[in-house]
């Protein structure tokens, strides 16, 4: 596919627009960074509780992700917590219910049906501290020093200028504050044919980095105490990808939770 930051958000933000249409569904096979139609058993699968899933509304949870980046993320009651590519709400909802009626959750997307999604999802969960923001994950709507964790769910995998979303993130956190990110990252060099799969850049594969390139650019965005608290091997799905590729893909790919620090300084 076309390696231009145009032609890569023009294709995400449509296949990602017909994900929110389809419950999930990217194509009429399966679901990125999944792919099976159970999406509580793909959830379970990649790190979420039973008690999580029956505290959403239904519909949030569009079996999207790669791992539970509130499982490390720590968030206290009061904290306002940012998520990068929000989707449907899912970890927005579950993080609404740690930072209580005192804190605030702020959901960022750059797919207008994935935020329609989402606000209807808010209004019937009757979710007064959660808002959603259109916006891009590498230019984010929210002022600096505002938050004090952010959180991403298998997303900063398909942004074409990762370094600026790091950088972003850094802006947006408040000194002390925190990062942690679930995503996609290569064990090896992807061939040319998967490289340019349409389908494996929505299925989370050709855009991921290399494991030691990204956490490199974590730091390079100047966080400190870069982190990999939890990795796995991820064999979820990925029929989104062509057959004849997927093998490749799932040899390539590993799921990592990322945590990292603002300087306080």
């Amino acid at each position: 596919m076309s390696t231009s930051s145009d032609d890569v958000r023009t294709v995400v933000r449509e296949r990602y627009g017909k994900a929110a249409e389809n419950n999930g569904s990217l194509c009429g096979c399966g679901t990125c960074c999944g792919g099976a139609q159970d999406v509580d058993a793909i959830a379970q699968q990649i790190g979420y509780r039973l008690e999580d899933l029956k505290n959403i509304p239904e519909g949030a949870n569009l079996g999207l992700g790669c791992g539970n980046p509130l499982e490390y993320a720590q968030v206290k009651h009061g904290e306002t917590v940012l998520d990068l590519g929000c989707g449907a709400g899912f970890d927005c909802f579950l993080a609404s219910r740690d930072v209580g009626d005192e804190g605030r959750v702020i959901g960022v997307d750059m797919t207008p049906q994935m935020l329609e999604k989402a606000r209807n999802n808010a209004v019937r969960a009757d979710c007064a501290n959660t808002e959603f923001r259109l916006g891009e994950i590498e230019h984010l709507p929210v002022a600096d020093n505002s938050v004090d964790v952010i959180i991403s769910n298998c997303v900063i995998n398909l942004s074409p200028d990762k370094l600026q979303v790091f950088r972003e993130a850094m802006r947006a956190l408040r000194p002390g504050g925190r990062l942690l990110v679930s995503d996609l990252v290569l064990r090896r060099p992807l061939s040319e044919d998967l490289r340019n799969s349409v389908e494996a850049y929505v299925g989370c594969v050709a855009g991921a980095s290399l494991k030691e390139d990204y956490l490199a650019l974590v730091r390079d965005a100047g966080f400190h105490d870069v982190t990999i608290v939890d990795q796995s091997v991820y064999d979820v799905g990925l029929e989104v990808i062509d057959d004849r590729l997927r093998t490749e893909a799932l040899e390539a790919v590993v799921s990592i939770k990322v945590r990292a620090v603002k300087s306080v300084a």
